[in-house]
């Protein structure tokens, strides 16, 4: 059995300040060995912490740069806590601050958001003042920032991460220069939030509209293909448009998936202490993997 990940126990005390994005509960703490770090409460049941943590992990096998996330404790309640990845001084423009720019008329808040188009993001991360991740060494093949977010969008279709919304993504402003922000916040993936009993059927039944294959093919994106469309591109679909813009790139990134194993995702699985994450759970989310991996890989052909 492959070591635990470790724990990270925040004190009674740490926190500083409240973070105002999102939903869940969160608060900004100072961490002796970690510096400055988010923790995220995980809402019983959802299986938002363990997905974050594999996340982050599955983006390390793919070679992408993303922000770090440590299973935690606050209160005797499971969560994640995630060291920022601002160094001092540093500036993070979200995607809606960015689209506002550029767009005329974008909305700023969660309504209307067919202008969360592929190719209003593409334009905007197309400036070539944009520099690629702070302190990434990107793969062979990877020079420009629009062909890091290639790999964002393939690490979305592979987890069914359905919340690459406008504000998690991102730019990073250091020192007169601005950098393409790591991805990160990516909770919503591996079917981490269906009950087991929902997992288990799914994975048993021989009813095609219920199967695996089935809940995996209706993951959408938060991206759309046009403005004024109604509906956001499936993550697969989403993927497609940008490896059809970025076919050298997207070859590099499915390139690298190839290289991943079913038991190397095993193994990170294994890691989750069992009181965090069920084996039904783990069998669902690998065959998620699986599933994704191959249809991914099949653009390669």
């Amino acid at each position: 059995m492959p070591e635990q990940f470790s724990i990270v126990e925040v004190p009674l005390d740490a926190p500083e300040a409240d973070e105002d994005l999102g939903t869940k509960e969160k608060f900004w703490f100072r961490h002796q060995d970690l510096g400055r770090c988010l923790y995220k409460k995980a809402r019983p049941n959802t299986g938002e912490d363990w997905a974050e943590k594999i996340a982050a992990h599955l983006c390390e096998l793919l070679s992408l740069p993303h922000a770090d996330y440590e299973l935690g404790t606050f209160n005797r309640e499971n969560g994640i806590v995630s060291p920022s990845f601002l160094s001092e001084g540093a500036i993070l423009t979200l995607g809606n601050e960015i689209l506002a720019r550029i767009v005329s008329n974008y909305p700023q808040d969660s309504k209307n958001l067919s202008q969360h188009t592929i190719d209003n993001v593409f334009n905007a991360i197309r400036d070539d003042s944009l520099n690629l991740p702070i302190n990434w060494i990107p793969p062979e093949g990877i020079s420009h920032a629009t062909e890091t977010f290639v790999g964002y969008l393939l690490l979305d279709a592979w987890i069914g991460n359905s919340d690459r919304h406008h504000e998690n993504w991102a730019f990073i402003s250091l020192q007169e220069k601005i950098y393409l922000a790591p991805t990160y916040d990516h909770a919503s993936c591996l079917g981490r939030n269906e009950s087991d009993s929902k997992r288990k059927s799914r994975l048993t039944t021989k009813d095609a509209g219920f199967s695996v294959q089935a809940y995996v093919e209706k993951c959408n994106s938060a991206l759309y293909a046009r403005v004024g469309d109604q509906k956001t591109l499936k993550t697969f679909n989403a993927f497609c448009e940008a490896e059809r813009r970025y076919p050298d790139a997207a070859k590099v990134w499915l390139n690298n998936l190839k290289k991943v194993s079913s038991n190397d995702t095993l193994e990170l699985f294994e890691r989750i202490p069992s009181n965090r994450i069920s084996q039904t759970a783990i069998q669902f989310a690998q065959k998620i993997l699986e599933l994704n991996q191959s249809k991914l890989l099949d653009t390669l052909l």
